[in-house]
């Protein structure tokens, strides 16, 4: 829920006070903030003591985590293609 209400404040605050010559501005220090998060989240890792002894299992449980939804997320992908789509045009059937 706190996500939620930082967000909507962060809204508001863009809809009324923020305008196009802002937005350069607004984008750097979004990519500020990005490189401060993950830094802090590199922090947090390294310091855990069996990190490095961890990050084996780590990088296992992380691949499959993320190959799985991608193959079953291209498996549908593929198989709608090829029944709603054209081959020579791409258009629908």
């Amino acid at each position: 829920m706190d996500i939620l209400i930082i967000m909507s404040v962060g809204i508001f605050i863009g809809y009324k006070y923020f305008n196009e010559k802002y937005s350069g501005i607004n984008s750097l220090v979004q990519t500020l903030c990005t490189a401060l998060l993950i830094f802090s989240m590199g922090v947090s890792l390294g310091s855990r003591p069996e990190f490095f002894s961890e990050l084996y299992t780590l990088g296992i449980k992380s691949i499959a985590f993320s190959i799985i939804p991608i193959i079953f997320s291209i498996i549908p992908v593929y198989i709608l293609t090829k029944k709603f789509l054209d081959k020579k045009t791409g258009d629908k059937k």
